[in-house]
């Protein structure tokens, strides 16, 4: 069979083997996915063209970092934009050495290799697109590291030019190494910028008005929209990965600044449906747009879809009157959901927690701590982290960052001595924060090796961000982590061995088996987790106790199936305050 094009580097990859037709999994097309990989050939060249360079200009570190940003599944569907870049990437190339002679680099090269040094190349490509993405949001905020920028080139020279298997695993892990420097730099970034995260309750429920919705990662972008609102009666609410804004000092003092709008990137076509008013995307992930909100959603930044009007920066200032304008006319949006989500256990308030954690731990209130961090996706397997959070036992506490928090954040969990079970840390750009956490602890209990603590790993991943947090905790020696809902389609038998035998990676299983793995005791079901019909089947006076609680659609028939607790979530209730035993 004739290949149109070949793509592996995300979770949703056809047959877990790679895409291969007129368009992948994520929407891309096969000429996108072309152009993809002649500019990453383009920056391979780059890369070997800077090795005569002392040290990497800042005007080229961007320029990489740009453009293996744009390489990062769900950022660009935009060809043209994408055509744009490849160019921009040889013009610094030709300024660097001018009638350089290399050859640039063709990617069918690294797709027909040995599938060893395929696999292990694909690593440290996948890894360093991931790693750009936190490098290009601290570049916004006029942040950078010469390290960081000098291993970009580093990395790419390898992928094109070195074969010994030796080196590659060696830069695999020392992708991992500079991550860790490059996500500090971003942390930095954000919290000298917009102040240390705190904890905040975010509200779900839309107020009355005018609304836009901010969706991506880009605190900037937010930044800027919220100074051109302000006094305009225009409310600004977030999604997805924007969640986290609302747990920064800075954006606090805008009144305007509403809640959380949605869930995870994958609702994006029934939610900007229901969402009714124009749509700021900053960043990935942006999927294939539906006409029924094409006119309502703008692009900026990285990001870009063929025929969605594009807010480029001028000056570093973006104007973004016609969204405002937009907002003006819209009607209003469909409520989706009610109550409120808490964020912003970032590592700067879980370290304030310290002496109280600890405490929780010596005294046996806290077993265990479960790292729950990565990305969500639309597969049906991530049931799977739902139902793992459910069951997890109540001495468990939950920290997490990124999207896959969609699974379980509004779950209603409890606390234990005053500490919510799921401490969510922020975007997967603060997956950081989880390590430094990580490391307080070890401090804290006097242990050598950061495995002895009582902190598990069960990762969900779906893209090239996920990647390089993976590789920095291998970096950092990080064992037993589980990985889902499947190991990465790029990776070899070899190397899956590899990361076995050293690292005791593995994937997930069923939700009992992977318990037992973890030496978890499953959590019993409580009544909080049966159905109404089981509910109603149960004792002949729980109807009346339910419909005082506040349930008065009990002879719907879709109310039948929902268990008590994601009523209660729908009700913005508290299971333990409904009169039925939790």
């Amino acid at each position: 069979m004739d290949k149109k094009m070949f793509c592996f580097q995300c979770e949703q990859t056809v047959g877990c083997t790679g895409c291969t037709g007129n368009a992948g999994v994520c929407g891309k097309k096969a000429d996108t996915a072309k152009l993809q990989d002649e500019l990453t050939g383009a920056l391979i060249s780059l890369a070997k063209a800077a090795d005569s360079t002392e040290t990497i200009s800042k005007r080229t570190g961007q320029t990489i970092i740009e453009g293996l940003f744009t390489t990062v599944t769900n950022v660009s569907f935009d060809n043209a934009a994408i055509e744009n870049m490849i160019q921009k990437v040889r013009a610094e190339k030709e300024r660097l050495a001018p009638d350089c002679r290399i050859k640039e680099y063709d990617l069918q090269q690294l797709w027909n290799a040995n599938e060893d040094i395929r696999s292990l190349k694909s690593l440290i490509l996948f890894g360093i697109r991931g790693m750009a993405a936190y490098a290009y949001h601290a570049n916004v905020l006029n942040y950078e590291d010469a390290e960081v920028n000098q291993f970009f080139c580093e990395a790419l020279s390898k992928i094109g030019y070195e074969e010994s298997t030796e080196a590659l695993l060696s830069t695999v892990l020392k992708t991992g190494e500079i991550n860790l420097k490059c996500m500090a730099l971003l942390d930095k970034a954000n919290t000298e910028t917009y102040g240390t995260p705190e904890p905040t309750d975010v509200t779900l429920t839309v107020e009355k008005g005018p609304f836009i919705v901010v969706t991506g990662h880009d605190l900037k972008d937010l930044q800027l929209l919220l100074e051109q609102t302000e006094g305009k009666g225009i409310n600004i609410y977030t999604h997805g990965e924007m969640l986290p804004a609302h747990s920064y000092p800075e954006f606090k003092k805008y009144e305007h600044f509403k809640g959380n709008y949605g869930n995870a990137w994958w609702k994006q076509n029934e939610e900007f449906e229901a969402f009714n008013g124009p749509i700021l995307m900053t960043t990935n992930c942006i999927i294939p747009v539906r006409d029924s909100y094409r006119q309502r959603i703008f692009t900026t930044g990285v990001v870009g879809y063929d025929g969605l009007e594009h807010i480029e920066a001028v000056n570093g200032r973006k104007d973004f009157r016609c969204i405002i304008e937009l907002a003006k006319h819209c009607p209003a949006p469909q409520q989706l959901e009610t109550g409120s989500v808490i964020g912003g256990f970032a590592h700067a308030q879980v370290m304030a927690l310290q002496d109280q954690i600890v405490e929780a731990v010596k005294n046996g209130d806290i077993r265990q701590f479960i790292v729950m961090a990565g990305c969500d996706g639309r597969h049906s397997t991530r049931s799977y982290y739902t139902d793992f959070a459910r069951a997890l036992p109540k001495d468990t506490v939950i920290l997490t960052a990124g999207c896959a928090k969609y699974r379980y954040l509004k779950l209603d969990l409890g606390m234990i001595n005053g500490i919510p079970r799921v401490l969510d840390a922020g975007q997967c750009n603060d997956s950081y924060s989880l390590v430094l956490i990580a490391e307080a602890l070890k401090e804290a209990f006097g242990l050598q090796d950061i495995n002895e603590l009582p902190i598990l790993y069960n990762i969900a991943w779906y893209e090239q961000k996920a990647v390089i947090v993976l590789l920095a905790l291998l970096h950092l020696g990080v064992k037993n982590i589980h990985l889902g809902p499947t190991l990465p389609a790029f990776l070899s038998p070899e190397v899956v061995q590899w990361l076995k035998e050293s690292y005791g990676i593995r994937t997930i299983q069923e939700v009992e088996k992977d318990m037992e793995n973890f030496g978890i005791t499953k959590r019993e079901p409580s009544y909080g987790d049966m159905t109404m019909a089981e509910l109603l089947k149960l004792d002949e006076g729980m109807e009346d106790v339910l419909y005082e609680a506040g349930f008065h659609c009990l002879g719907c028939p879709s109310s039948q199936f929902e268990s008590l607790r994601d009523a209660c979530e729908l009700h913005a209730l508290n299971v333990d305050d409904t009169g039925v035993p939790s």
